[in-house]
């Protein structure tokens, strides 16, 4: 049954303000005016430096030790049965919230897709060009490239495409993109087998990527209707590095051409004006390949078509957003998860080489090297056929640099307000903020603590994306709400979603390894909470103390400590638990005197959470046996 209240991801994002003054330099629109735009750009996609598809010595070349790779993944793909992607796949979303019943038989087709055309560039005898025709007809057959959760943006608000209307969101611009790429090389090939295959893509991907862009202002990613505050996460960078890549592969109209590559410099420039000067990502580690990662293949596709001449490479902004990815991983493949971020990953060791190689930063090279390293990484980016391409060329490279790990200290985000500190085999991070960012929880204050590369404090992450994760209903699952993450119920209440609930005062100092923040406006005025200083200060020991100092103007509720952990708690002395995970273990201690505890075990179905950190973690809740207006408290996490 269709129900009114769907919004989902881009509803939900669009409705979402920022609240947060940013500088708005417009480094793009600075950099090149669209008269000098016009001399700049080259035509009939001259700028691209890869063999054409009838050079196969320099193909072979270019593919090297990875061509048995790529045509064996073409292989597997070659009798692959197309899949439809019925009506009823995308009306389940309004149905039952879910995506992948839509998502999973489309993104089968896409990833099929893309092995074949690299497996046809890679050989070049013709073996894979009937399949990958099917694929074509195929796409060109569906009536949108748009997934289900992503259509309730259109006017209708349904999951089903609308006849007159054409939207670009992330996958339409992706599958958008590698048709491109396949109409670039291989339009000739097809031409000879039958002129209209080549004629309906060209159309297909004209009437659903390069007109909707021009005509429209009204995407909300393309942030170009002047609305105060408004978010710009990583649909900005992702579509217009879609969009910009179709129209240089396929644009014949000199002026056509100079005006959208224009106007998604206007665009992209929104993204990067809404990025903190400190350059840290709030959405987290999982999302900056697709954030400052896919700005990076969007300055870097910008540079290539305009022969150098738009290059903002050099701005310390754009360094700053490339090397958060080096300095958030904790080691071992774990990560800073703030928001919606998994604690496990650490991005492509090619994509942060080739961003550490533009910015000049040896801490992301070196970084890249122990990634490959560690975990060497398939030269396939799925259907990504840019950053496939681009893995080719960078690869060798990287494979020949010196691998080092970020070994400061600390890391301080002044603007987005993070805070990393490492001592011995300890490593803490922390936040403030507001509880309006991209993939927001509300988690003001909120902390994490691992030790030799162990997870004890945490932040759960997010569970399995449905309707209901981008909906007015977000607040209701519990990996959002600030009880389940490392913060106070202050006087009885949890904190509040919305921009004007935030912090205030927040302030690292690099001597004395303390970070201190009031947290009392992230909760509601209802609350009562005058002040709510946050003090956590690590000793060279790798001894965490946290002092919580409180004010209230009534009193409503006991004052409710909470902690996530990892691992299982056990009670040793009074005022004294145990962590431990592997050798490694940690005590919390706390007064018993003013404090009651429990322990409650938090039983994870859902997989996107149980892969993380297995069947379940642990809720540590220390209760205050007394209320009063005004008071301290002191926690310590003692490594052992």
């Amino acid at each position: 049954m269709y129900k009114q209240s769907i919004f989902p991801l881009v509803v939900f994002l669009l409705m979402s303000f920022s609240g947060m003054a940013n500088d708005s330099k417009d480094l793009l629109q600075a950099s090149a005016t669209i008269e000098q735009l016009g001399t700049y750009v080259q035509s009939n996609a001259g700028w691209v430096k890869y063999p054409s598809y009838s050079d196969r010595k320099s193909w072979d070349n270019f593919t090297g030790k990875h061509k048995k790779t790529f045509i064996e993944a073409g292989e597997k793909a070659l009798k692959y049965e197309w899949k439809v992607v019925k009506a009823t796949d995308y009306l389940e979303f309004e149905r039952s919230g879910s995506r992948i019943v839509m998502e999973q038989p489309f993104t089968s087709n896409v990833n099929a897709m893309a092995a074949l055309l690299f497996a046809e560039l890679a050989e070049g005898k013709g073996r894979f060009i009937d399949q990958i025709i099917n694929g074509v007809w195929q796409a060109c057959d569906m009536s949108t490239w748009v997934l289900s959760a992503h259509l309730p943006v259109q006017r209708s608000k349904r999951s089903l495409q609308e006849i007159n209307e054409q939207l670009i969101d992330l996958t339409s611009g992706d599958v958008g993109s590698l048709l491109s790429w396949t109409h670039y090389f291989l339009s000739k090939e097809f031409d000879k087998v039958n002129p209209v295959i080549a004629a309906r893509l060209r159309q297909e991907l004209n009437n659903r990527v390069l007109n909707p862009y021009l005509n429209r202002n009204d995407l909300w990613w393309q942030a170009l209707q002047d609305k105060p505050g408004q978010m710009v996460n990583n649909w900005n960078p992702w579509c217009n590095f879609n969009v910009l890549t179709c129209f240089l592969l396929l644009e014949n109209d000199r002026q056509r051409l100079i005006s959208a590559v224009y106007k998604t410099m206007k665009s992209t420039d929104q993204f990067i004006n809404y990025t903190k000067a400190d350059g840290a990502c709030e959405e987290g580690p999982s999302y900056w390949g697709h954030a400052a990662g896919k700005l990076y293949d969007y300055l870097a596709l910008l540079k290539y078509a305009t022969n150098g001449k738009v290059d903002i490479f050099s701005q310390p902004k754009i360094r700053n957003m490339g090397e958060y990815i080096a300095r958030s991983y904790i080691g071992d493949g774990w990560v800073v998860n703030f928001a919606d971020a998994s604690a496990q990953g650490g991005g492509s060791a090619n994509l942060i080489y080739r961003f550490g190689n533009e910015v000049k930063s040896n801490e992301m090279m070196g970084f890249a090297a122990y990634m490959h390293q560690r975990e060497p990484e398939a030269i396939m980016e799925g259907r990504d056929i840019f950053r496939t391409i681009e893995n080719l060329v960078s690869m060798q490279t990287l494979e020949t640099t010196q691998s080092a790990l970020p070994s400061a200290a600390h890391a301080w985000y002044p603007q987005t307000e993070f805070c990393y500190m490492r001592q011995q085999k300890v490593f803490f991070a922390a936040k403030g903020g507001f509880n309006n960012e991209s993939h927001n929880h509300n988690d003001v204050g909120t902390f994490m603590l691992f030790a030799d590369n162990k997870p004890f404090i945490i932040d759960a992450g997010v569970g399995t994306y449905t309707r209901q994760t981008f909906s007015n209903e977000r607040y209701n699952i519990w990996t959002m709400q600030s009880d389940y993450h490392n913060l106070p119920m202050a006087n009885g209440f949890a904190q509040s979603f919305g921009a004007q609930y935030r912090s205030k005062d927040a302030t690292f100092d690099s001597i004395s390894h303390t970070f201190s923040l009031d947290i009392a406006n992230a909760y509601t005025p209802e609350a009562g909470i005058k002040k709510w200083e946050l003090v956590y200060k690590m000793d060279k020991s790798g001894k965490l103390d946290i002092k919580e100092n409180f004010d209230m103007a009534m009193l409503k509720g006991n004052n409710k400590l909470h902690f996530l952990s990892a691992v299982p708690v056990e009670r040793i002395a009074p005022g004294i638990l145990s962590l431990k995970n592997g050798n490694q273990t940690i005590q919390m201690l706390f007064d018993a005197k003013m404090f009651d505890y429990s322990i409650e075990t938090i039983t994870l179905s859902d997989i996107r959470l149980s892969r993380v950190w297995g069947q379940q973690i642990y809720r540590i809740s220390l209760t205050d046996k007394n209320t009063s207006k005004k008071g301290s408290y002191k926690i310590s996490f003692l490594p052992q």
